[in-house]
């Protein structure tokens, strides 16, 4: 009943929260509002250059409600780029790396997504009801508080939720304790691999012929490309009653500029095709002109700029400065001791670049939590042009002076890259990946060896399962496979009846020194066992009598040297005088192998199963 009363998280949203770990710093109002300074500080310079794609990062103190102790806490709506959810993940680690006596914990609407990146190395114990207070990130580690299974263990059972509090007592008391495997820490590792150097590689520069205004507003506030990429990708017909007109951004104000895009913003508007209302005035050149991509991506994008301004309630905003916070001070101090100003000259233009990237941080992760929801970014593109004065003339000269665009090829993949991705996924190292495409390319040219096919379906067969769903053996191609054919003789001669003695021996036999009560049970069970299985035989015999009038016999292949429709034929007319047994393995993998001929190279049943148990079979070379 206790989950059915949890509260609902919405989709999309990642939730963040910070702990004070150690007990002698008091987690009060104050001491909490002078780290969250510390916090932003050294957060600056990784986050002044970063969009984001619908909310960016931010922190505000909490104060203790219910069980739970104050803490600095955010959230952020990630949207459809969750590389902003694994950013912060990085960012948290780094927090608690560079903060020692901080402990974070992070979830989404689906837990503990971090859990999920490495299911495979996970304990049989912990699941997402068992995982509650449990799971941290402290000292740039993961830690994950023990299940106990014996009185004087640490930790907590599987059954109970450890309050807040206890579990953070807990996690500085035995932090080693509590340390993760290193199989689950290396696979969130690799998750958030090559952050920093990563936020500049997951941007895109192109060029864009936009109105002269919006130029001016992007090189002021280069975030802004984010909502109004969004408002053009989830325009309605509303939005666009709005861009029959264009009275914010007329298109003939248009210049060139170079537009910094993420990955994700780039390839929304890429992949969005629109032609404009003839009214707008907006025109494309055909699509053979060398600048047609210019502009179209220019005209996309002042869409959305006016549809972002077409929703503005009320008459001109005015943003207070970031002076007039009285925070805005001892977040400035912290920049200034961190060496953020690189020993800059106050009034140099290289400081006044750092000082407006660092207003604008500050009001996007500090007082935006403050700020009425009438307040968005139509409002703030209109505030920054109020103040920022420009000349046409001047943008239009500045166009031979542009750097040269990014290459998109990143958009096309082929297959083969495709499948890397898929395996980077699973969490495999770079060095596996490339051995197996070697292989796979050995075996493409020395024919695939249909071994590990039958042996994997078998492994699969033998894995533990439960009722929430199959479990695929994690060695399934790593350890040998055995086989003992006299067990499986024995196990079929006991099920069938055959050998009577050694059912009565194995399953039936009583010590002598039993006594007289014991013997009569035995004799019982023994009799109930032989009706049994007399009953399974003759069920069979039925069955069998049954399929002989019918053509299932010609779908199977027997394991004798002659044609398997001659046996087939043999079996229907006289089955007791010669009976070829079924080659199991040769069936298996004739069905798959026709399953995967019906697939056409698409996913389906077959391919799907043998990708989940590591069995990768080549393309099928034979078109006949």
């Amino acid at each position: 009943m206790d989950l059915l009363k949890k509260v609902p998280v919405p989709e999309d949203v990642v939730h963040y929260r910070l702990f004070l770990v150690t007990p002698d710093l008091q987690d009060s109002k104050e001491t909490l509002l002078r780290l969250l300074e510390d916090i932003l500080a050294e957060l600056t310079p990784l986050l002044v250059k970063y969009i984001w794609q619908q909310q960016p990062f931010n922190l505000s103190y909490c104060p203790e409600k219910g069980g739970m102790p104050a803490h600095l806490g955010g959230s952020t709506e990630f949207g459809d780029n969750v590389e902003d959810e694994w950013f912060i993940v990085f960012l948290l680690k780094h927090l608690t790396h560079t903060f020692s006596h901080l402990a974070a914990s992070v979830h989404d609407n689906d837990g503990q997504f971090m859990l999920i990146e490495a299911a495979e190395y996970l304990p049989k114990w912990l699941d997402p009801e068992s995982s509650e207070n449990r799971v941290f990130l402290y000292q740039g580690e993961l830690h994950i508080l023990p299940n106990r299974v014996h009185s004087g263990e640490v930790g907590w059972p599987r059954e109970s939720i450890p309050q807040l509090q206890d579990a953070l007592d807990m996690l500085h008391k035995h932090a080693d304790y509590c340390l993760a495997d290193q199989r689950i820490r290396s696979a969130i590792d690799h998750r958030i691999q090559g952050y920093p150097d990563k936020i500049q590689a997951g941007l895109h520069h192109a060029h864009c012929y936009v109105p002269a205004s919006i130029a001016v507003v992007l090189s002021r506030r280069p975030d802004l490309v984010a909502p109004a990429v969004s408002a053009f990708y989830l325009r309605d017909p509303i939005d666009l009653q709005a861009c029959r007109t264009f009275q914010n951004f007329p298109p003939d104000t248009r210049v060139l500029t170079s537009v910094m895009f993420t990955h994700c913003l780039y390839a929304q508007l890429m992949q969005q095709s629109f032609v404009p209302d003839r009214r707008s005035g907006y025109t494309l050149p055909p699509r053979s002109h060398p600048q047609y991509k210019a502009h179209e991506l220019g005209m996309k994008l002042a869409h959305g700029f006016e549809i972002l301004c077409s929703k503005i309630r009320c008459g001109a905003f005015q943003e207070a400065p970031v002076s007039s916070d009285p925070r805005w001070r001892g977040f400035l101090y912290s920049l200034q001791r961190n060496g953020y100003f690189k020993g800059e000259l106050e009034g140099s233009v290289l400081y006044k670049q750092l000082m407006t990237s660092a207003e604008n941080f500050f009001k996007q992760s500090v007082t935006s939590t403050n700020r009425s929801s009438v307040h968005g970014p139509g409002e703030e593109i209109l505030q920054v042009l109020n103040s920022t004065p420009y000349s046409l003339e001047e943008l239009q000269k500045q166009e031979t002076l542009l750097p040269p665009e990014d290459s998109d090829d990143w958009l096309n993949i082929t297959p083969q890259e495709l499948e890397v991705l898929l395996e980077e996924r699973r969490g495999h190292r770079v060095s596996q990946r490339t051995e197996a495409f070697e292989e796979k390319e050995k075996e493409e040219e020395a024919g695939y060896s249909l071994v590990a096919v039958t042996q994997g379906m078998k492994d699969f067969i033998k894995a533990m399962s439960s009722h929430e769903g199959a479990e695929f053996p994690r060695s399934c191609l790593a350890e040998p496979f055995s086989f003992d054919p006299d067990a499986v003789t024995n196990a079929m001669d006991r099920l069938l009846g055959g050998k009577v003695e050694e059912l009565d021996s194995d399953d039936f036999e009583d010590d002598d020194e039993d006594e007289d009560g014991e013997d009569e049970e035995a004799g019982a069970q023994e009799q109930a066992g032989a009706e049994a299985l007399g009953s399974l035989r003759a069920y069979m015999d039925e069955m069998d009598h049954e399929l002989q009038t019918t053509n299932v016999g010609k779908s199977f292949r027997n394991s004798g040297k002659g044609s398997y429709r001659a046996d087939a034929a043999k079996c229907s007319v006289n089955t007791e005088e010669e009976f070829q047994p079924l080659d199991v393995d040769l069936n298996l993998v004739t069905n798959l192998m026709e399953s995967l001929a019906s697939q056409a190279g698409l996913a389906g049943p077959a391919s799907n199963l043998l990708q989940s148990l590591g069995i990768h079979l080549p393309p099928n070379s034979d078109q006949s």
